[in-house]
């Protein structure tokens, strides 16, 4: 039996004999040309990785954003280190792609879209600045296709929460469905960012300035809670059981602990934005009103709406034809 053997995956053929001189100078002489190719520029996969994680993209990425986007680079560089830069604009690539996306599928949909999401990310940030000639990976559409037209808190939902919870996570809740808010920027909110009328906050994901106008249940919480608060504690608004401001991971499995005790399944802080919107869809606000509330841009509203919350809720259902009776009331009169 024949055995051959390369200086590293990709790699170039060496010489048969095993550990001789000449295999061993061959060797050296291959990594190092790979070597001064990643250092040269963004001619492997590595390259384009690297850079992006150095890049200002990616240091204005929320925490926990970033700790998730590396789990997935990690899986990417695993695989695709050595791929080259030069090859993005042959077709196949596409399909290598997403046969690693495949494969990625057969323990989970959701985490397979996630990997080949941030792959598309690295590339399309690799395209805009001329280090690559194409991103084989844009609109590659999901194989996710959760339905999430349930997953909203519902009245009977909140009740048996109010009376299972521990009282110092009955906030978090109120200002989730009371703002639309993202969890991490809700946990870094500051008693300065509250007027008494108003929460004004820069969202971390996106960057955007909302001002968010507070509801009278909201209000009163948070009127209360500050009038007990000692002068000299932190500016921090949510704080834990020892007085310290949440961290996402302490956060979120207490939150997860506390749903589960009062009986309440398949639903997370995260379901809190969804239901905000929902809510003030069925109060009748407009799409532009909601986007200026919550911060979402148009498109997402209407696609939560359309497609993940609302789920042709009969109450909107029973509005519009409401609104029709009195129209022709009025034409026939």
């Amino acid at each position: 039996m024949q055995i051959y053997y390369y200086a590293f995956k990709g790699g170039p053929r060496l010489p048969d004999e095993y550990g001789t001189t000449a295999f061993i100078a061959a060797f050296v002489a291959a990594t190092e040309v790979r070597d001064r190719k990643m250092a040269a520029g963004p001619e492997v996969m590595l390259s384009l990785l690297n850079g992006y994680q150095k890049s200002a993209e990616f240091a204005v990425l929320a925490d926990r954003t970033k700790s998730d986007y590396i789990k997935q680079i990690k899986k990417i560089e695993e695989r695709f280190r050595d791929f080259p830069t030069s090859a993005m604009s042959d077709k196949r690539t596409r399909g290598i792609f997403k046969s690693w996306r495949d494969e990625l599928a057969k323990k989970s949909l959701r985490q397979a879209d996630y990997a080949f999401t941030v792959l598309a990310r690295v590339l399309s940030w690799s395209l805009d600045r001329g280090m690559i000639d194409a991103n084989p990976c844009e609109k590659s559409g999901r194989l996710y296709r959760g339905e999430r037209s349930e997953s909203i808190w519902t009245i009977d939902h909140e009740a048996a929460y109010w009376t299972g919870a521990p009282a110092h996570l009955h906030l978090p809740l109120l200002l989730g469905l009371w703002t639309g808010q993202r969890e991490g920027d809700l946990l870094k909110l500051r008693w300065s960012d509250y007027d008494g009328t108003h929460i004004r906050l820069r969202q971390s994901k996106t960057g955007k300035r909302v001002t968010i106008p507070v509801g009278k249940p909201l209000r009163l919480a948070l009127d209360s809670l500050r009038a007990e608060r000692k002068p000299k504690e932190l500016d921090v608004i949510l704080l834990n059981t020892r007085g310290k401001p949440w961290t996402g991971n302490g956060f979120s499995s207490s939150f997860r602990k506390a749903t589960s005790h009062c009986g309440i399944e398949g639903l997370t802080f995260h379901d809190t934005r969804g239901t905000a919107v929902t809510r003030l869809a069925l109060a009748g606000a407009s799409v532009p009103q909601i986007a200026t509330f919550t911060g979402h841009s148009l498109k997402d509203v209407e696609a939560i709406l359309e497609v993940h919350y609302l789920n042709r809720d009969p109450r909107m259902a029973e509005d519009a034809l409401t609104k029709l009776e009195a129209r022709v009331a009025v034409t026939a009169s």
